[in-house]
């Protein structure tokens, strides 16, 4: 093209829907996010009738994010009564509860459901149960939308502290025993699903982490955790109390929600943290993704209750997902996410 011929933009791409398949609406999300593109990418299925398991799986693979939430609605009065069901995926399986894919679920939710719009408190019906999350109306949604959970209390693992337990903690996670805080034990937690929280000793410590697969799962098995969930104090200057790092076979999580719940019971239980107040771990900071997450837990009669764990969804992209020759309920649209 010569200097002097005018530009000519190429056509728009909108491509129409195959007439032989049928089309799912999808919204992303970031959760735990004080700014869009921080915090812990969401995918969301806003009607996913029709879809059958294995097609929910291979979606959530598609996605490639660390979740992706599938939408059932419901007739509004058993959703009333019993919660919006939702169905949870990794890329490799379907879980029963995660943190940020429940949180932010039900963000998204609070801006595009039909009955539950703008609603101070929307319950998810979940594998594992139903999990509540508030909101303090009104919030604008095209900023994102704060919220918080209430989580099922913690069951607490037996402490396993002794010199031999220590030493076979460092290795499974490639650090030595001096690397692990003195005075806090590694403890398995759940909240919903079982997280092994390990206190380390310093940011010095968090910053050189890599925990090798073939040494943790073993571990982690043997306990029956899934996964590793470090903390640490974090710097004064942060704006954070605590430090957090989840690394898994694959990779490493911006932000867990589910893990940030067995960690703030932990603390609470051992006085780390007084009981019922407010404190803020940050997650992601070395992949690049900034999260924020909102915890508290209180203990009771002995007992740690009410952990809530929260913070601000920030709704980024959405979509439409088209698959061959599908059954059952044919033209997805429950809401369209944009």
């Amino acid at each position: 093209m010569s200097n002097d011929q005018p530009y000519t933009a190429p056509a728009t791409f909108d491509p129409a829907p195959p007439t032989a398949h049928c089309a799912y609406d999808y919204a992303q999300v970031d959760v735990f996010a004080e700014n869009p593109l921080e915090g812990n990418a969401l995918a969301i299925f806003a009607d996913a009738r029709g879809l059958s398991t294995q097609e929910m799986q291979a979606l959530a693979r598609e996605t490639n994010l660390s979740e992706t939430t599938f939408i059932l609605p419901r007739a509004p009065e058993i959703e009333r009564e019993r919660g919006v069901n939702v169905r949870i995926f990794l890329t490799t399986e379907e879980i029963p509860f995660a943190g940020h894919p429940t949180l932010g679920t039900a963000s998204w939710l609070f801006c595009h459901h039909p009955i539950f719009r703008g609603a101070e408190q929307i319950t998810l019906d979940l594998a594992v149960g139903p999990i509540t999350v508030s909101f303090d109306p009104p919030q604008a949604c095209d900023h994102g939308v704060f919220g918080t959970m209430k989580q099922i209390d913690p069951i607490f693992s037996e402490i396993r502290n002794s010199t031999e337990d220590r030493a076979a903690l460092a290795a499974a996670l490639n650090l030595s025993v001096d690397d692990l805080d003195p005075n806090l034990p590694a403890q398995a937690v759940s909240t919903g699903l079982v997280f092994c929280i390990v206190p380390l000793k310093s940011m010095e410590v968090a910053a050189r982490l890599r925990i090798p697969p073939q040494t943790a799962r073993p571990y982690l098995d043997r306990i029956d955790a899934n996964f590793f969930h470090c903390i640490t104090r974090a710097n004064p200057n942060s704006g954070a109390d605590w430090h957090a790092r989840m690394q898994f076979d694959t990779g490493e999580d911006p932000a867990t929600g589910s893990a940030s719940g067995c960690a703030i019971a932990y603390l609470v239980r051992h006085g780390a943290v007084p009981s019922g107040q407010p404190i803020v771990i940050e997650q992601g900071i070395e992949i690049l993704r900034p999260s924020r997450i909102h915890v508290s837990a209180s203990i009771e009669k002995n007992v740690v209750t009410k952990v809530f764990v929260g913070d601000r969804t920030i709704p980024v992209a959405s979509g439409r997902f088209f698959l061959p020759l599908c059954t059952g309920f044919q033209q997805a649209s429950f809401v369209n996410p944009q």
